[in-house]
């Protein structure tokens, strides 16, 4: 993900109960608030955990080099873990209830019956790191700034339907809606703060070695520019006795190494060189991570059971070629796939393979769309293909008996003819003799299971190109959407959002550096994506995240891959220790920086 939308994937976490009652510590739009007013700390955070100690990582997202310190433009790579370690917002999360957002520089919310607003009161105790206030202005400053065209695009997409912010007092601000919503107060909440002063001045755009001027935990201590960095936790952290803060960040230095590519970083762990690190591969993790260190206990591998909702993982394929335009073309493409042959002969069986964009949750659909779905499908059948009320949802192809991959090919073979494209003169052309090609963008790591996916496209007549590039160079060919095909994954969450709008949205379709990578530009889709924004239950919510997925599907944007429902971790053993109850709902690397703490 880009490192842009950190803060945007967070708001979807804070989900607001709208309620005639007034400001209050915390909101659930669909559920019960577990903590009371004035609760002492969260369940999975131990208060009485030390200060102090270092922990070295590297970052779960592949980069080799940073060279900015401004997350949130759209040029330039950030250093892995600024955005959160730094930069804070009205609400926090909390992560054994996604569901509801409890109050962090805003020590009260209020939302009137009509929904047409917010209103935030923030907390008089809340600092920036040079000692400044966190006042309202710092809030607008902050939003405006996000919804100008110096900031990156999907800013603009999330708030869209925010008219304006408009300060009531040194303290207080509201933020006023196009039209009534539980979920935009929650993407206000979740909206990052700093200073007017960061970049003294400068257009946001040219704000790019100036360091953050934010109210996190930590602030930005020893580095190497464009390979390693360190964050050092502010003595003076204003939100260190906060009922939503105590017993977390308890690292006084948090250290991320950036390496060149994975043997590097694989034998560097080690060597001892960083202590932490979350492992991807399955090849990896059952080879790589043995021998006398891990026999000995120096070193400690542990699978954490999960019960997150699936994460997306697929190769998507770029709609703005015209190659790929007609979706018989890309359903083609996923036949050749042999995901059941990889999954056993080069992944161990480690994988579930994906189905769809919201794997293992409530909001999966399945078989043929029910009554909750067809209320949201069935005024916009003149948009959608026939398929999608006659047909189940489609499933990826397998190849275990009585299925092949021969009869799968057959099946490709036959899509493509049916678009245009036919086997001649050594290569599949379309009628104007053009062979047909596609090629892989990666950083690296892809190659074992590119190889056999080539080889069967190979005998469908399409040449397959694989491109290794460096990160940064990957990253400025996707912002402008200069890609055949490339592999993205995006961790289930457990209550989707606006987010969405930003990867399957038509007007981001046009928009350089969003996250509509496949290019969907579907008025139906359009119309869903507001169901989704506009849910005000929790079974409307499910019902158009579900007809959602089930018009994705139907469009073969992407060719599936696969998910785990483990998180793979090692780390250096007696160094650390952790709360006794794990939250619900968490990924590896904010659970350990949040709660661990160094012996």
């Amino acid at each position: 993900m880009n490192p842009a939308l950190r803060w945007l994937a967070f708001a979807t976490v804070l989900l607001l109960r709208v309620a005639d009652s007034g400001a209050a510590h915390a909101y659930a739009q669909f559920g019960d608030i577990r903590y009371p007013p004035g609760f002492a700390h969260f369940e999975w955070a131990n208060p009485k955990a030390p200060k102090g100690g270092e922990i070295e990582l590297v970052p779960p997202l592949r980069i080799t080099n940073f060279d900015k310190y401004n997350p949130f433009t759209l040029k330039g790579t950030p250093p892995p873990g600024l955005s959160a370690l730094l930069f804070e917002s009205l609400l926090t999360g909390m992560l054994d209830e996604p569901a509801t957002g409890y109050g962090l520089l805003a020590e009260d919310v209020e939302v009137p019956p009509d929904r047409l607003s917010v209103t935030f009161r923030l907390n008089p105790a809340a600092r920036f790191q040079d000692g400044s206030p966190v006042l309202a202005e710092d809030v607008k400053h902050s939003f405006d700034t996000l919804m100008s065209k110096q900031a990156a695009p999907q800013y603009r997409v999330i708030f869209a339907e925010v008219k304006r912010a408009v300060v009531t007092g040194p303290r207080s601000l509201r933020f006023e809606f196009a039209r009534p919503s539980a979920e935009l107060p929650l993407l206000v909440g979740g909206l990052p703060v700093f200073s007017r002063a960061w970049g003294s001045g400068k257009p946001f755009d040219q704000v790019v070695l100036d360091k953050p001027v934010a109210s996190g935990p930590y602030r930005i201590g020893k580095l190497n520019f464009g390979k390693d960095i360190s964050y050092e936790r502010d003595p003076n952290y204003w939100a260190r006795d906060l009922n939503v803060r105590r017993g977390l960040y308890n690292f006084e230095r948090i250290s991320y190494r950036i390496y060149k590519d994975t043997t590097a970083q694989t034998e560097a762990f080690k060597a001892g060189e960083f202590d932490y690190i979350q492992v991807f591969s399955a090849r990896e993790w059952a080879r790589t991570y043995r021998g006398a260190k891990f026999d000995s206990g120096e070193l400690v591998r542990e699978e954490l059971k999960t019960r997150n909702a699936g994460d997306f993982q697929g190769t998507l394929i770029n709609t703005r070629r015209e190659k790929f335009r007609d979706p018989r073309v890309r359903e083609a493409l996923g036949l050749a796939f042999d995901f059941d042959w990889m999954n056993r002969q080069l992944m161990y069986n480690a994988y579930t393979r994906v189905r769809g964009f919201f794997n293992g949750s409530d909001f999966e659909s399945d078989g043929l769309p029910g009554e909750d779905e067809l209320a949201l499908l069935a005024p916009l059948r003149d948009r959608l293909p026939a398929k999608v009320f006659s047909d189940p949802v489609p499933l990826p192809p397998s190849t275990r008996p009585p299925g092949s991959l021969r009869a799968n090919l057959r099946r490709a073979r036959d899509l493509l003819a049916a678009a245009g494209w036919t086997y001649r003169d050594g290569a599949l052309r379309n009628a104007k003799g053009e062979a047909f090609t596609v090629e892989y963008l990666d950083s690296g790591g892809s190659e074992r299971f590119i190889t056999p996916y080539f080889q069967a496209l190979a005998k469908l007549g399409i040449r397959g190109e694989y491109r290794r590039a460096d990160f940064a160079l990957i990253q400025k060919r996707l912002d402008v959407f200069d890609f055949d095909l490339f592999t993205v994954r995006v961790p289930g969450r457990e209550t989707p959002g606006s987010e969405l709008t930003d990867r399957f949205g038509s007007k981001s379709a046009e928009n350089e550096g969003s996250s509509n990578l496949v290019g969907v530009r579907d008025p139906a889709v359009d119309v869903l994506l507001q169901a989704v924004n506009g849910a005000t239950t929790r079974p409307k919510l499910v019902a158009s995240l579900k007809a959602l997925d089930r018009v994705l599907r139907h469009g073969y944007y992407a060719v599936p891959q696969w998910y785990a429902d483990t998180f793979r971790v090692a780390y250096r053993a007696g160094r650390f220790n952790r709360p006794a109850v794990a939250p619900r709902y968490y990924q590896p690397e904010e659970w350990v920086l949040q709660t661990w703490w160094r012996k």
